[in-house]
């Protein structure tokens, strides 16, 4: 049976919400507040906000060319666009090489601004999980880039035994909130070659950058003692997992406080090791934290070992961590779903234009994920996000920055399909860790062969 489109008489407080939504999603992506930050010359026509826009456009729908963001410009108009002779009289050239230079042009930090003001927007619409507290997931993964010169200079290529490999390959450590799944700006450093960082050096340089009086989550790899150290010196709270060796080496130093038929919970006063030390050598003498270690057994084959400085006891805490997995749904979403893996930028300060708009085109999706569950009564990651973003390219990305009578007709339909992409309950079944299959490294150390030379008349005698 064909789903009809939808006919809804709005109720005054209906007409309200969805008027809302269009203004808040409005300001998420009206960018022009950028031109007073990066003004451009007074005949500009790509001034700061429209090449924020038409970047955003790109992530949002990954397979447009250069050429196509250009066109689609023309073709929808934003009331940002300044005036300008040549856009009235219809003789902009559809050309690439305007746009491309001026998104070169375009200063990091004013793309920086813009992610922030977006997810500012975002976050003071979401409630929080823990008691008014945002809890942020940490985690990490890798995007291979092309293999240009500048790339590679920054973030080396692998390599073993058979030689250096052909994709330069940056390292990233992603910051999402539990709540809304809103992602903030990640860390970014080379895998490999002789700057190499690590995902907890990442984590570290981020921390510092979330909301006051976060709870930072994360698996094992990252819950060492730097790591929560860092959490403790900003005013955050932080809940790791731990690796059995170290969870038993603390706990020697630990005295214990409660258990339970499934769970055991110790104090410490955790001190950093000397292996800390040579890690980060810019600890202080005096550094401690007061921590809670938390022995839980979740079943014969899984037992948690948990460190955190929160005042929870051992059942709560295992509930909060049952919510870590969700992070590597955000990076298949973001990596895989909007194909950020993928990007296309061959200079270094493109790659992060496009990685930290990709971040905007990300959270907007997930915004109107957020709206859909509203509708459903249900918490957003019930929602299914792939779907969400098809519904949202389908329905609402040609609508953007239009008047809020278009958008609202649009944005009743969009969400009417959207309300639909709920995913299955399926009760009792579990995610395996890894969130989507690796793609394959076959050519990982393959050699680009030199073109042949130039063909004469004599060689073909």
């Amino acid at each position: 049976m064909v789903d009809k489109k939808p006919k809804i008489a709005f109720t005054d407080t209906q007409a309200a919400e969805f008027d809302r939504a269009f203004e808040l999603l409005s300001e998420l992506v009206d960018l022009r507040d950028a031109d007073t930050i990066h003004p451009m010359r007074h005949n500009a026509v790509y001034t700061t906000s429209v090449i924020l826009w038409m970047l955003v456009y790109q992530r949002l729908k990954p397979d447009a060319s250069l050429e196509a963001a250009v066109k689609h410009l023309l073709e929808t108009r934003p009331s940002y666009l300044p005036t300008n002779k040549r856009l009235s009289d219809g003789t902009l050239s559809t050309a690439t090489g305007g746009y491309s230079a001026a998104r070169s042009r375009l200063p990091l930090d004013v793309v920086q601004w813009f992610v922030g003001e977006v997810n500012r927007a975002i976050l003071s619409t979401s409630k929080p999980l823990l008691e008014g507290r945002s809890i942020y997931l940490i985690d990490g993964t890798t995007m291979a880039l092309a293999p240009e010169k500048e790339l590679e200079i920054a973030f080396p290529p692998a390599s073993n035994q058979h030689g250096k490999g052909v994709w330069p390959i940056a390292l990233l450590t992603v910051f999402h909130e539990l709540s809304s799944g809103c992602a903030t700006l990640p860390e970014v450093g080379p895998m490999y070659g002789p700057h190499a960082v690590s995902e907890t050096q990442l984590a570290r340089q981020g921390i510092g950058k979330l909301p006051a009086q976060s709870v930072v989550m994360a698996d094992s790899g990252f819950g060492i003692f730097g790591v929560a150290y860092e959490a403790v010196r900003y005013g955050h709270d932080f809940l790791f997992r731990m690796n059995a060796g170290n969870f038993t080496s603390l706990c020697k130093h630990a005295t214990l406080t409660s258990t339970t038929s499934n769970s055991k919970t110790y104090s410490l006063n955790w001190l950093p090791t000397a292996k800390n030390r040579k890690t980060q050598p810019s600890l202080p003498a005096d550094a401690v934290i007061n921590a809670t270690l938390h022995e839980i057994v979740v079943s014969e084959k899984l037992t948690l070992y948990i460190v955190t400085s929160l005042n929870e006891d051992a059942t709560t805490v295992a509930e909060l961590f049952k919510h870590r997995v969700q992070v590597e749904f955000d990076i298949r979403n973001l990596k895989v779903v909007l194909d950020t893996e993928n990007i296309r930028a061959k200079r270094l300060d493109t790659f992060y234009k496009e990685l930290y708009t990709s971040i905007v085109a990300y959270n907007l999706v997930g915004q109107f994920r957020r709206q859909a569950a509203e509708i459903n009564q249900v918490e957003p990651r019930k929602m299914s996000f792939k779907r969400t973003w098809t519904t949202f390219q389908t329905f609402l990305l040609r609508h953007l920055h239009t008047d809020p009578k278009m958008w609202r007709e649009a944005f009743v339909v969009a969400l009417h399909y959207a309300t639909k992409d709920k995913l299955p309950n399926r009760p009792g079944r579990t995610a395996k860790r890894e969130a989507y299959q690796r793609r394959p490294k076959n050519t990982q150390f393959e050699k680009r062969e030199k073109p042949p030379s130039k063909i004469t008349p004599n060689d073909l005698k």
